[in-house]
Order: structure tokens, then C-alpha cells, then sequence
């Protein structure tokens, strides 16, 4: 088990976590199955990150890069783990791999779905025999079968195909990737959960299992409420913009000094919400009396509102709002997010040396997660995790004379 940080910081692990004890070998690269794997190991996970030669290619995806001329990108999904550089494609290499899978309780990878297989290291044909508790987690773009299956996933690509770009952005800018990937943090977190699930199941059964994970589905799984839309009523969902396809007013509306987001989730809020702003005759205005009735007169009421909070201070407006019970919030840039007091207060910027990332969401009362060590150099781990599963020094340096062991990226 990891010490905990010694270092004076932000967003700290305070505990073993939820999760001690846990070892985890990650051979996923990018960010589904990295995002996976930091969840678990700000929950106390050890996770040893056997990376390619090439190292994680999401060490390139920058500028920015930190002193050592690591991406943005790699630096705030991989803190906590532990990294090995290994060439799986030498017969040693999936050797090491065996060897460590022998302590370990799940494996997660990212490979072209048939790798394992053609590499003699399936699921269903050796790693369950040789491995029975084990949990395999496989995250892939489509799964190995079906019409796509096989077939190479990334994020934006799953937006298209999902629909989630379609109905993201306006009727005038058309189908809009959004900004964040998406696809790949969901894929991430319900990887996260079907490996919980698994490790839940194993306690009763003592058996591991398979986790077939797609960004297909994860991308799938995102679509409410247009999917649900589309099966009640058959109408093709479209693009709205920023308001609610369901409900009103729940959008953005400018004020003086910013733009602000308001939603009034129930006709008893939205009358609440017109009390507030002193225009209670809105509300009893047949109109709009109604969420269904708001709906269908959204440009009618969009006007109201507007010419409302023309004159208003959002900051000042939203703060009161709140204090009011109402759902409100000033439209924010990233940088003004990362600087707000509750950001700080609920420890979602997280610090540990020159380290910085988001902070782990999920909070726990006895078992707290969050920073334990800074995201590794590649290959930084070898000689330890190699170490302490029984690799002697004269393996280790065979290893590293054959090509097994890089301790070097290869460009």
C-alpha cells in the first residue's frame, strides 16, 4: 500500500481509500480506459501502467507541456499510477505481463479488439483458466462483433455516430462535436462501474469476468432525453441550442453584465421564480401557466425574460437566486471556474509539488480519495513494480538487454 503524500497540497488522498489493496495492470492508452484507471487510483488503487515503447501517444497531445515535456493531456488522467515501459509484441514481454497478472485483480486494455486473442492471452480462452478472479476489462469503439465490430473508435467519431452531435449546437450551426470528449469520460466512468460491479459479484461468486466496454454504447447510453423523445412521439430530435427540449424557461439569458443560466424545473418553481423577479402576473398568464404551455410559447416568454434581466447584475442577480432556492448561475469561462471560491472549498483544483489537476467528485467520509503521487515519467516504476513481484536484478537487466524493458520512448 502507497503512503500517502508528504508534500503540503491541494486535494490529497487522506486516506488508504475505498479501494486499498486493489492492484490494477492498465494497458489502456488515451483516455477512456486512463480515465477509468485514475478513478480507481484516487480510491487507493495501485495501478501499473505498462506502457508501449511509443509510450501513451497522449504524452504528444500538447501544447501545453510541463517542464519534462509532458501534455496537459496525459498530466491530469494519470497521477497515482505507476508506469512500466514493455514491448508486449516480444514473447518476454507477454511473460512479464503473466507474471505480474498473478497478484493482480483486474486487467484493463484498450487493444484492437482480437489482440489479446492473437497475442495467446484471451479472456475466455487463457486468462480465465490461468487467472480465475480475475475482472478483464476491455474498452473498445464498437466490441468485437456486430456489423462495426472491430472497427477502430474515437471520441468525436462516436459523437457523429451516436447522434449526440446532432443535437448539440443550433439549427444555423448544424450538428456541433461538444467540447469536451464526451464519449470517452463516460466510457471511462461506466468502465469504472462495471469493474466495481464485477469485484462486487466476485465476492459472492469468487469468479472474475469479462467487461465488454464501447464507446458506442457509453455513447448510446447519453442520449436522454432525445432518444426517449424520439420513441414516445417518432419526431427526429434537433438541435436546440442552449434551451431545454422539454422544459422552460430552462436556458441562458443575457443580463448588464454577464450571461446567466436559469432553470425552473416545475410549474410550483416557475411561479416561485416569477414571484422573485417581481412579474407574478407571468406566471398566471395562461401562456405559460404550464410547463407544457411554456414549451410551446418559448420565444413568447424568451422575450419576457430577457427585457427582465436586462438590467440586472447577473453575478449579483444569480447569488441571490440561489439564496432563494432557485436553480441560477453566471455563465463562466474555464479559467473564472477554476478560480471560484467553491471550486476551492470543495478541493476540484487539486495541487501536489508543480502538479496540477482537477480534483477527484466523489468525496467519501471515512475513506477519502484524491492526489497520491504526481503522473509518472515513463517507464519511471520498472525497477520497483518489476521488483516487488519477483523480478530479480539479473531479470531485469536481461529484460532491459532484449528490448522487454524500454526505458526510453521510442519516437
Amino acid at each position: 500500500m502507497d503512503a500517502l503524500p508528504q508534500t503540503p497540497g491541494l486535494g490529497l488522498a487522506r486516506s488508504a481509500g475505498a479501494l486499498a489493496g486493489l492492484r490494477v495492470i492498465d494497458l489502456t492508452r488515451v483516455l477512456g480506459g486512463p480515465y477509468c484507471t485514475m478513478v480507481l487510483s484516487d480510491h487507493g488503487a495501485e495501478v501499473i501502467k505498462l506502457e508501449p515503447p511509443q509510450g501513451d501517444e497522449v504524452r504528444d497531445w500538447g501544447p501545453p507541456f510541463d517542464a519534462d515535456g509532458t501534455a496537459s493531456y496525459f498530466l491530469n488522467i494519470n497521477r497515482n499510477k505507476k508506469s512500466v515501459g514493455l514491448d508486449l509484441s516480444k514473447p518476454e514481454g507477454k511473460q512479464v505481463l503473466l507474471r505480474l497478472l498473478e497478484g493482480a485483480d483486474v486487467l484493463i486494455e484498450n487493444f484492437k479488439p482480437g489482440s489479446m486473442e492473437k497475442w495467446g492471452l484471451g479472456y475466455h480462452e487463457v486468462l480465465s483458466k490461468k487467472f480465475p478472479r480475475l475482472v478483464h476489462c476491455r474498452v473498445s469503439g464498437f466490441g468485437a462483433t456486430g456489423p462495426l465490430g472491430g472497427f477502430p473508435g474515437y471520441d468525436a467519431v462516436l459523437q457523429a455516430m451516436t447522434g449526440l452531435m446532432s443535437i448539440n449546437g443550433t439549427e444555423t450551426s448544424g450538428p456541433t462535436r461538444l467540447g469536451t470528449p464526451i464519449v470517452d469520460i463516460a466510457t471511462g466512468l461506466f468502465s469504472t462501474i462495471a469493474i466495481l460491479m464485477a469485484l462486487q459479484e466476485r465476492e459472492r461468486s469468487g469468479q472474475g469476468q469479462y467487461c465488454d466496454m464501447t464507446l458506442h454504447d457509453c455513447g448510446m447510453a447519453l442520449l436522454h432525453p432525445h432518444a426517449p423523445n424520439y420513441f414516445l412521439n417518432g419526431k427526429r430530435p434537433k438541435a436546440t441550442g442552449n434551451p431545454h427540449p422539454n422544459l422552460v424557461p430552462y436556458s441562458k439569458f443575457r443580463t448588464k453584465t454577464c450571461e446567466i443560466f436559469v432553470a425552473a424545473g416545475n410549474d410550483p418553481a416557475f411561479r416561485k421564480f416569477c414571484e422573485f423577479l417581481g412579474i407574478p402576473e407571468v406566471a398566471k398568464d395562461e401562456r405559460f401557466a404550464t410547463n407544457g404551455g411554456r414549451v410551446t410559447n418559448r420565444e413568447a416568454l424568451t422575450e419576457v425574460l430577457e427585457a427582465r434581466f436586462a438590467t440586472e447584475d447577473g453575478h449579483d442577480l444569480c447569488r441571490r437566486m440561489l439564496a432563494a432556492g432557485l436553480p441560477a448561475g453566471p455563465v463562466l469561462h474555464v479559467d473564472e471556474a477554476m478560480q471560484a471560491d467553491h471550486t476551492a472549498h470543495r478541493e476540484m483544483v487539486t495541487e501536489l509539488g508543480t502538479y496540477r489537476g482537477l480534483g477527484t467528485p466523489i468525496k467519501l467520509s471515512r475513506t477519502p480519495g484524491g492526489t497520491r503521487g504526481v503522473p509518472p515519467r515513463f517507464a519511471e516504476h520498472t525497477e520497483e513494480v518489476l521488483g516487488k513481484n519477483g523480478f530479480s536484478a539479473e531479470e531485469l537487466k536481461a529484460l532491459k538487454a532484449s528490448g522487454v524493458l524500454v526505458e526510453t520512448r521510442k519516437k
